[in-house]
């Protein structure tokens, strides 16, 4: 099998549908109905990624993708019909990877797993010792010879401050770098990835902040030794 995937979708014609497309993909997926079941059921399994639903009986999506950041960096796709959740779902205090809106085809999302889980599941660059090292290619990422679990978006921040560190950059040149599909999201997103990455960061490297906020202008990265 290529991964564990968890559905978290209360309308069973639906879940079935999703489960059978991600079964014939080779992934073996799971399905939860209840959002109360959610967390303890990835604390047990570990899934590879969370497709998890907005709307779910016992526990709305938000705060079931919001207690899994508590403990986990496993890939989260929130499933939505409510458009103007977007900007909130992308981010803003929970930690999603990525969103899919309802009506959607069988095909798009597993297409979407594919691409988070090759991302995700990238090796970590080679060599060690003190430092950021990049591999845009490879989509991969090490702070000190630690591999760093970046979500594409976190990524795609990490790469694009990297490139010129000490170059303070505004929140709409950063948005510019960090979705490729132009969807429309306000600059506040932005500083909830920064959050993101400086807690991975600081995980490794806690005695220094290394993603600096310019006051009125934005942001910038310290250059590393």
């Amino acid at each position: 099998m290529s991964g564990r995937i968890l559905i978290v979708e209360d309308e069973p014609q639906l879940a079935g549908l999703l489960a059978d497309y991600l079964r014939a993909a080779g992934y073996e997926p799971h399905v939860l109905d209840d959002g109360r079941e959610v967390v303890p059921w990835v604390r047990a399994n570990q899934p590879d990624l969370v497709l998890l639903d907005l709307m779910l009986p016992g526990e709305d999506g938000m705060s079931v993708c919001r207690a899994i950041r508590g403990f986990s960096d496993v890939p989260v796709v929130m499933v939505t019909a409510r458009v103007e959740e977007i900007d909130r779902l992308l981010g803003l205090e929970l930690g999603a990877d990525d969103y899919i809106c309802k009506p959607f085809s069988p095909r798009e999302v597993v297409a979407r797993v594919k691409a988070i889980l090759r991302r995700t599941r990238s090796d970590p660059p080679v060599g060690g010792g003190r430092g950021l090292a990049v591999d845009e290619a490879g989509y991969r990422a090490s702070l000190d010879g630690e591999p760093l679990s970046l979500t594409p978006v976190e990524f795609r921040l990490l790469a694009t401050l990297a490139a010129h560190p000490g170059r303070v950059f505004s929140r709409d040149q950063l948005l510019d770098h960090l979705y490729d599909d132009h969807r429309v999201v306000t600059d506040r997103t932005v500083d909830t990835h920064v959050k993101n990455l400086r807690r991975k960061m600081a995980a490794i490297r806690g005695d220094q902040e290394l993603i600096r906020s310019v006051y009125g202008v934005g942001y910038r990265l310290e250059a590393l030794d």
